[in-house]
């Protein structure tokens, strides 16, 4: 069995935890819990007919500096980058992290996810900026960790990017 570490990156309460839950157990929780250091879980998926395994890495939310997760993105194969739909300084930070992360490691498979697509009626990012993250990053995935829309689309899309090199069909996905 294939695995790989994934980093779950973004400012403080934007819904990387809540992500994880969704995706691991099926689950939402509305109690804010903060994320002190890291917290692992893993994920067991078929792609291509191949078992892999996704160690996935929830790290506590940062303002871009990345001065004290350094070492947890160590061996990383990817990461997820979220985004608070209703909080646009949200996007800054996390554009400011996607630098850091690049001075770090260099370029490595990335999704970028704008969480609470539940409350889309109260984002405060617009239409320009997110034809903005698209053009530049590519596809955006809206997810709600609440709702579970979009959730296992964000963290498969990631997995396909960095499994596509061993696997022969990465297109056939199961759960």
């Amino acid at each position: 069995m294939i695995q790989k570490k994934i980093c779950m990156l973004g400012a403080p309460m934007v819904g990387k935890t809540s992500l994880v839950e969704r995706f691991v157990q099926n689950g939402f929780s509305d109690r804010y819990q903060t994320t002190m250091g890291v917290k692992i879980n893993r994920k067991e998926v078929t792609l291509g007919g191949e078992d892999l395994r996704l160690i996935l890495w929830d790290i506590q939310g940062d303002d871009g500096s990345l001065t004290f997760i350094n070492s947890y993105l160590r061996g990383a194969a990817g990461y997820l980058l979220v985004v608070d739909g209703t909080r646009r300084p949200t996007f800054h930070t996390a554009r400011e992290i996607q630098k850091s992360v690049e001075r770090v490691m260099g370029p490595v498979p990335f999704v970028f996810i704008i969480n609470k697509s539940d409350l889309a009626d109260e984002w405060d990012i617009d239409d320009q900026t997110l034809s903005e993250i698209s053009g530049q990053h590519g596809p955006i995935n809206q997810t709600s960790a609440k709702l579970g829309q979009g959730v296992d689309d964000a963290f498969l899309s990631l997995a396909r990017q960095i499994f596509a090199k061993h696997l022969p069909r990465p297109d056939s996905v199961n759960r």
